[in-house]
C-alpha cells in the first residue's frame, strides 16, 4: 500500500492542478454561453487551434522536466539546474516563434468557419492567446523544473491562485463590469493570458532558492545541507513533499549508467538544449499532431448544425474535466519512470508505471460513471433558454455523454503509458504510433461517416475506435520493453 501512497503524494497536486485548469475552461465556457451562443461556438475551435500552435513548443519545453527527473535520479543536482535554464531559454525562443503562426492560424479559421459572427470571435480569441504564448512557455519551464524534482505542491497552489484570478477577471472583462469595456470572448482571452503571466511570476520567484546551497555528501552524492540527498532518498529528517526514489522498490540501487561525455566544442548548456530538442521535438510533434487531428474532427462536427455543434463543444468541455486528471497521472508516470531510469533501475520504472496506471484507471472509471449519472444537470448549465432548443440540446448531450464514458478507461491507459514511455525517452514511438492511428485510421473513418451523412452521435462514436486502437499499441510497446535500453543522461 505504501508505494501507492507515495505515488499519490506526487500525483495528486498534478491531477488536481489539471482539474483546476479544466474547471477554468469550464467556467470560461459557462460565462461565454451567457454572453452569446456565437461566443460558445467560437471558444472550442479557437482554443484548440491556439494550443495546436502553442502545444508543440509547450511539450518540447515540458520535456526539460524529464531531464531534471533523470538527473535527479542520477544524483546530479548541477545538471538539474542547468536543465531548468535550458527550458527557460527554449521558452523565450518559442515565444518569438509562436508569433509567426498568428497569420497562418487566422487563415485556417477563415477557411473552415462559415458563420461570420462566430469567425470574428474565433479570430479575436486565437490571436490574443497565441501572442501571449510566451507566458505559457515560461510558466511551463519552471513547472517542469519543480515537477522533475518531485516538488508538485507549489505548482498546484500557484495554479489554483492563478486560476482564481482568471475566474475573477473573466466576468469583469467579458461583460464589462466596474467600468471596464465589454470585450466578450476577447475578455476571456486577456484574462487567460494575464493569469498565466501571474503564475509564471509566482513560480519563478519560488524557484529562486530551489536547488541552491547544495553540497556533495561524503560518498559523492548531492546533498542540500538539511538532511536531504538530491537523489530523493531520506538521510534523516527529510519531510519535503517530493516523492523519494524508493517508490517502486526497497532494494539497493543499481549503479547509474555512465553519462555520455559532452562535445568539447559545445558549451554544456547548448549541448543540453540540443539533447532536450532531440527527445522533446518528437514529444512536441505528438502533442501538435494529436491536437491537429482533434481540431480537424471539431471542424467536421461544426458542419453538422449550430445546435449540435454547441452541444458537442459543451460535452468536450466536460470531457476535459474527466480527462484532465489523467494528464497529471501521465506527468507523474513520466517523472517516476525518468527518475528510476536516471539511477539505472528499469524494473523500478516498470513497477512505478503500472502502479500509476492502476490508480489512474480506477479514478477515471469512478468519475466517468458519476458524469453519466449527472449528465442532464451538467448539460443544463450550457443549454439555451428556448424550450425547443433546450430539449434538443439535452437529448443529444445525453447520448454524447454515453460515448464519452465509453472511451475514458482506454484513453486514460494510453495517456499514462505514453507518459511513462516519454519519461524513459521513447518519444519517437509515441509520436509515430499516434500519427499512424490518428491520420491513418481515425480521420479516414470520420471522413467516411461524414460523407455518409452521419450525425453528431455517429461522429463521436468514431472516437472509441481511435482510442481503443492507440491504447492497445501503447501497451504492447511498453510490454516489449525497448524503452529499458534508452539512456538520456
Amino acid at each position: 500500500m505504501k508505494p501507492y501512497l507515495d505515488i499519490l503524494k506526487l500525483v495528486w497536486p498534478l491531477a488536481l492542478g489539471m482539474v483546476n485548469n479544466a474547471l477554468m475552461q469550464f467556467v470560461d465556457r459557462a460565462f461565454l454561453a451567457r454572453e452569446s451562443m456565437a461566443s460558445l461556438e467560437a471558444a472550442l475551435p479557437a482554443s484548440i487551434l491556439a494550443f495546436n500552435v502553442l502545444g508543440f513548443f509547450h511539450s518540447v519545453i515540458a520535456y526539460s522536466g524529464t531531464f531534471v527527473a533523470q538527473y535527479r535520479g542520477a544524483g546530479d543536482a548541477r545538471m538539474c539546474r542547468m536543465s531548468f535554464r535550458a527550458g527557460t531559454f527554449l521558452a523565450l525562443a518559442s515565444g518569438a516563434l509562436a508569433l509567426l503562426f498568428v497569420p497562418a492560424g487566422s487563415a485556417v479559421l477563415e477557411l473552415f468557419t462559415a458563420n461570420g459572427e462566430v469567425l470574428a470571435r474565433e479570430l479575436s480569441y486565437y490571436r490574443i492567446v497565441t501572442a501571449g504564448g510566451v507566458f505559457l512557455f515560461l510558466q511551463m519551464a519552471v513547472t517542469a523544473y519543480f515537477t522533475g524534482l518531485g516538488r508538485t505542491r507549489p505548482v498546484f497552489w500557484v495554479n489554483v491562485a492563478g486560476n482564481a484570478f482568471n475566474a475573477a477577471l473573466d466576468p469583469v472583462l467579458i461583460f464589462g463590469l466596474y467600468g471596464c469595456p465589454r470585450l466578450g470572448i476577447a475578455g476571456a482571452a486577456y484574462a487567460t493570458v494575464a493569469a498565466t503571466a501571474l503564475q509564471w511570476i509566482a513560480l519563478a520567484w519560488l524557484a529562486r532558492g530551489v536547488g541552491n546551497g547544495e553540497r556533495e555528501t561524503g560518498n559523492g552524492e548531492r546533498g542540500t545541507g538539511n538532511g536531504e540527498r538530491e537523489d530523493g532518498h531520506e538521510t534523516g529528517d527529510e519531510r519535503r513533499d517530493e516523492v523519494p526514489s524508493r517508490l517502486a522498490s526497497n532494494v539497493s540501487r543499481p549503479t547509474p549508467p555512465t553519462p555520455t561525455p559532452p562535445n568539447p566544442n559545445t558549451s554544456p548548456l547548448i549541448s543540453l538544449i540540443l539533447r532536450i530538442l532531440r527527445y522533446g521535438v518528437p514529444s512536441g510533434a505528438y502533442t501538435a499532431l494529436n491536437l491537429l487531428s482533434f481540431t480537424i474532427f471539431v471542424f467536421v462536427t461544426g458542419r453538422v448544425g449550430d445546435v449540435a455543434f454547441a452541444v458537442s463543444n459543451a460535452c468536450f468541455s466536460v470531457n476535459y474535466l474527466l480527462f484532465a486528471p489523467m494528464e497529471g497521472f501521465s506527468i507523474g508516470a513520466a517523472t517516476l519512470v525518468g527518475e528510476a531510469q536516471g539511477r539505472g533501475d528499469p524494473d523500478a520504472a516498470h513497477r512505478a508505471a503500472m502502479r500509476t496506471l492502476l490508480l489512474g484507471v480506477s479514478f477515471v472509471a469512478a468519475i466517468s460513471l458519476a458524469a453519466v449519472v449527472l449528465s442532464r444537470p451538467i448539460l443544463a448549465l450550457f443549454a439555451p433558454k428556448g424550450a425547443a432548443e433546450s430539449a434538443e440540446f439535452l437529448s443529444l448531450g445525453t447520448t454524447l455523454f454515453l460515448w464519452m464514458a465509453a472511451w475514458q478507461v482506454f484513453d486514460a491507459t494510453d495517456i499514462i503509458i505514453s507518459g511513462a514511455l516519454k519519461g524513459a525517452g521513447d518519444t519517437k514511438f509515441v509520436f509515430w504510433w499516434m500519427l499512424i492511428v490518428a491520420f491513418g485510421v481515425w480521420l479516414p473513418v470520420v471522413w467516411i461517416v461524414a460523407r455518409a451523412g452521419g450525425g453528431m452521435a455517429a461522429l463521436w462514436s468514431t472516437m472509441v475506435v481511435y482510442v481503443v486502437v492507440i491504447c492497445v499499441g501503447s501497451l504492447i510497446r511498453w510490454r516489449f520493453g525497448r524503452w529499458r535500453r534508452i539512456k538520456l543522461v
